[in-house]
């Protein structure tokens, strides 16, 4: 079902992006001033003063309210650099206001928005977590040195909302241009419909949508998101969100409008979703270092990680944690190196193990298959993780193993099977708590599928998260096991296959 409806968005949203633009298209919800910021008059205000020579009285100024913390930065081109760029742009900030205020009421606290530019900003997610961004023109191209700067921002922990404003295409045809040029070596795409973003706070399923002046249709929520880690970065809607505008009430002809109340629920969940994920965020970019990565490899385990078409390397910091843990308790020889390997054309025959993870769909060519199956039936090993717990990525492996090994269906262990004590008694496992949340327990017995072939397990796939936990970080959406008993199983899991 969740395939089907996704197929939906994704063709309305083909659909939209291919909308002709005749002519001009002239912004209602453009020039619509901001509201007043709140002010407060002691009492007695606007008294007049006693006549002259008599003392007047003291005239109370007025007072602002104390200013809440800022959360979100409004941010657009500075008029120098459009007119460098000979470009114009208008941008609308009735959206941001309602967005911001109703997400205040619904969960309870009181942050603000602030206005800024591209060229004054200091690129400090300290000082805004969240960059909000929003246009109906064709984006003027970004300088490099902009481009850079936000790279940074992201990588360092930012987050930039950024919808279309009316869905107009050719605003976003323009920044999924300006995204693959300050990301080319990450995905912008489509999340899957049970992505935290859709029920941090509030559990969306479906979203009602007006093009122009037709009836409301219902679709999926649909967000496509640029990934650092396993937290979306760049979180983009393709339709206007339509916060500041009842799309219900004032359709825009040549718009494609959420309806506001279904908006506004999304845009409680981005903020809650950007809050609890902000901590790791910020660690995320303090990379752990792989010290023995120079070294020539000698007689030690040293692991390839496949590089595939699918977001391969979410979550980098959590093979050096378990590499750590099986030197410091175990009497297995490891070498502090990771080695990424392309299966259609590296070296994929110099390593015991394959580890493999991701987060988003991916597929093996035709080489890479006769390569793996060829690995594989000469005693190597597949390790396979998802990452998160992600459903997308659990989806395509299951479909891609499939061209390994047509006539072997992955099977999971049972309790009793060796693995679950060759090292730590793991027959239970602590669960992270989205992993708590979705499969309602404290703790379970790991889940582990094997493909077996002739008694020996050629692969093994671990569809709860274990890399997430093997990172360490402070992260409120992984599904998958606690950190110390995600490392547990992954020591396990690892000398279980070089023993075998």
């Amino acid at each position: 079902m969740t395939v089907r409806l996704a197929g939906l968005a994704v063709a309305l949203f083909t659909f939209v992006s291919s909308v002709a633009v005749a002519e001009e298209f002239k912004n209602p919800k453009a020039n619509i001033p901001p509201k007043a910021a709140p002010q407060r008059r002691n009492a007695g205000e606007g008294v007049p003063p006693l006549p002259l020579p008599a003392t007047p009285l003291r005239r109370s100024e007025k007072k602002r309210e104390p200013s809440p913390p800022a959360l979100v930065g409004n941010i657009t081109f500075s008029d120098t650099a459009l007119k460098k760029a000979g470009a114009s742009w208008e941008t609308t900030i009735i959206d941001i206001e309602k967005w911001v205020g109703f997400t205040n009421d619904q969960i309870g606290q009181r942050y603000r928005f602030v206005q800024t530019d591209f060229s004054k900003f200091s690129y400090d997610p300290t000082e805004l977590p969240i960059l909000y961004f929003t246009g109906w023109k064709p984006l003027p191209q970004f300088d490099d040195k902009t481009l850079e700067r936000m790279r940074r921002y992201l990588m360092d922990g930012g987050t930039w909302v950024v919808h279309s404003n009316c869905g107009r295409p050719e605003f976003n045809e323009s920044f999924k241009r300006e995204i693959a040029r300050m990301f080319p070596d990450r995905e912008m795409a489509p999340v899957p419909t049970d992505h935290p973003l859709f029920s941090s706070f509030h559990k969306i399923t479906e979203m009602r949508l007006r093009k122009g002046t037709e009836p409301f249709a219902k679709i999926p929520p649909y967000l496509l998101t640029v990934n650092v880690g396993t937290r979306a970065a760049v979180i983009f809607s393709p339709y206007d969100l339509s916060c500041g505008w009842d799309a219900e009430a004032n359709p825009i002809e040549g718009g494609i409008l959420y309806h506001q109340a279904d908006a506004l629920k999304l845009g409680a969940n981005i903020v809650t979703y950007c809050l609890a994920e902000y901590q790791y965020a910020r660690f995320f970019d303090h990379q752990k270092v792989y010290h023995q990565s120079k070294d020539a490899t000698r007689d030690q385990l040293v692991l390839g990680q496949i590089v595939h078409n699918g977001d391969w390397d979410p979550t980098p910091h959590g093979v050096p944690n378990l590499l750590k843990m099986m030197d410091q308790g175990t009497t297995l020889k490891v070498q502090f190196k990771r080695v990424a390997v392309d299966p259609e054309k590296g070296d994929i025959f110099s390593y015991p193990v394959l580890y493999m993870t991701g987060q988003r769909k991916f597929a093996f060519g035709d080489e890479a298959v006769k390569r793996l199956r060829q690995y594989l039936d000469n005693g190597g090993a597949l390790v396979v993780d998802c990452a998160a717990g992600s459903s997308e990525f659990d989806a395509a492996f299951r479909t891609e193993v499939k061209k390994l090994y047509p006539d072997k269906p992955l099977k999971a262990l049972e309790g009793n099977h060796p693995l679950f004590t060759n090292v730590f008694d793991m027959r239970q496992a602590a669960l992270a708590p989205l992993a708590k949340q979705v499969l309602g327990s404290a703790s379970m017995m790991p889940r582990v599928e094997v493909i077996e072939v002739d008694g020996s397990m050629p692969v093994i796939y671990s569809p709860l998260s274990l890399s997430a936990g093997w990172e360490q970080l402070p992260r409120a959406y992984n599904k998958g096991y606690a950190d110390q008993d995600a490392l547990k199983l992954g020591v396990n899991v690892l000398m279980y296959v070089v023993s075998h």
